[in-house]
């Protein structure tokens, strides 16, 4: 396809593989409705920001609207690209050390992580992504094999399936960690927050331009979907019909391979390890390449507010982008000092603390989509458009209360 392949490198790791397989494991189907919710969530919302890059009659970026609303806005989400670089590189740099070290067994985990950052660094500097691309695939295609034949051999219930995703129930607390904490971070997870800004800009460089590109974006969009609908079900059948019925709970990576231990035995850990490596290692330098043109565009918005000339440089030449590429891979390191939290750990607790920026996120959206002097008027929000940007809207304000009180009671 596109950038759907890239995108979905990015979105498919580490929170969507922790919070499928605790949720799961933790409380059977009966949580799958916060997932739907988060998938479609997605969907439409990374639509109709794709939407907005290829349609509006100003040809801008999608920051370049957000300057025009305010020029405070493109520098919130500067400060929040810094943060969480920061924090979702914390959970991938441990995912991606502890990982490999039980993988092949041996070395620490903190002299794995250091070495693939690095590594991941210079191809990310490099700009040759797309020449490793596969030997990541084959990675996460062993993951992918695993838990979907399992999941199949485990047998899914179909109408706890349904039950689960139509139901809304909340169960009570069971396990490490909470349910509303769980939903929140599966929110954040699979239904994406500020990552969910980085399409439009693998669009871009993909050289999608204008309203002809529409449909195609849209299947682009689609294939990485249902993608994720396809893995994310499979990982969470895994540990709603093999981890469940033990009685386990999950609170750190070897209960995570403990399910493919189980059911295949001493290589099942092995597969499952080096799919983690893969799907952790991948996002990182996804996270790393979308936080590095978004803050580089951020900075473009700055420059043209103060009346100065725009670089003809491309974005990813810059000192900046590399600035952001050296941030993102190598201050998370600090969390791989003894007695930081593990990996499951930050994994739920950072996805569940991303939830509270999609307010602002959400309500920017949902204005320049809906306003002529932004969009145009051949493609502005039409009414049921503007009923589905509204209920997200509100869902993540919902969505950005509860996490605010799972995270304080956690603490």
């Amino acid at each position: 396809m596109g950038p759907g392949i890239i995108i979905v490198l990015t979105w498919l790791g580490a929170g969507d593989l922790v919070d499928a397989a605790v949720a799961g494991g933790n409380y059977g189907y009966s949580l799958m409705w916060a997932m739907a919710l988060a998938l479609t969530v997605r969907f439409v919302f990374v639509s109709i920001l794709a939407k907005y890059q290829l349609c509006n009659h100003h040809g801008e970026s999608v920051m370049t609207a957000f300057q025009r609303i305010h020029p405070a806005l493109p520098l919130f989400f500067g400060i929040v690209a810094f943060l969480m670089g920061h924090f979702y590189g914390a959970y991938m740099v441990k995912g991606t050390g502890e990982a490999f070290s039980k993988a092949v067994g041996f070395g620490p985990p903190w002299a794995w992580a250091t070495f693939w950052v690095s590594l991941a660094a210079a191809l990310t500097f490099k700009n040759i992504f797309s020449k490793v691309e596969m030997v990541f695939f084959l990675f996460l295609g062993l993951l992918s094999i695993s838990f979907i034949g399992i999941a199949l051999w485990s047998g899914p219930d179909p109408i706890a399936v349904a039950k689960g995703v139509f139901l809304f129930s909340i169960p009570q607390d069971t396990g490490s960690f909470g349910v509303v904490l769980i939903v929140t971070s599966l929110i954040g997870a699979v239904g994406g927050t500020i990552t969910n800004l980085f399409y439009p800009y693998f669009i871009e460089k993909k050289r999608w331009k204008g309203p002809k590109y529409r449909k195609l974006q849209l299947y682009d969009l689609a294939f990485g979907v249902c993608v994720l609908i396809i893995l994310d079900l499979a990982i969470w059948t895994v540990g709603a019909e093999i981890l469940k019925p033990t009685g386990q709970t999950i609170s750190n990576i070897d209960d995570l391979a403990g399910i493919l231990v189980a059911t295949l035995g001493k290589y099942g850990g092995t597969i499952f390890y080096l799919g983690v490596f893969a799907a952790v290692l991948t996002s990182s330098i996804g996270n790393a390449m979308g936080f590095g043109y978004m803050v580089g565009d951020i900075a473009n918005q700055r420059k043209k507010a103060r009346g100065e000339k725009e670089s003809s440089t491309p974005v990813e030449r810059t000192k900046l982008y590399k600035l952001v590429v050296i941030w993102n891979f190598f201050s998370p390191l600090v969390w791989m000092l003894p007695g930081t939290p593990g990996f499951v750990t930050l994994t739920i607790v950072v996805n569940a603390s991303s939830v509270v920026i999609l307010p602002v996120l959400s309500g920017s959206i949902w204005y320049i989509t809906s306003r002529t002097g932004f969009i145009g008027p051949d493609y502005k929000n039409k009414w049921w458009e503007h009923a589905v940007v509204a209920f997200l809207f509100f869902l993540s304000l919902w969505a950005s209360w509860q996490a605010l009180r799972a995270l304080i009671g956690l603490l």
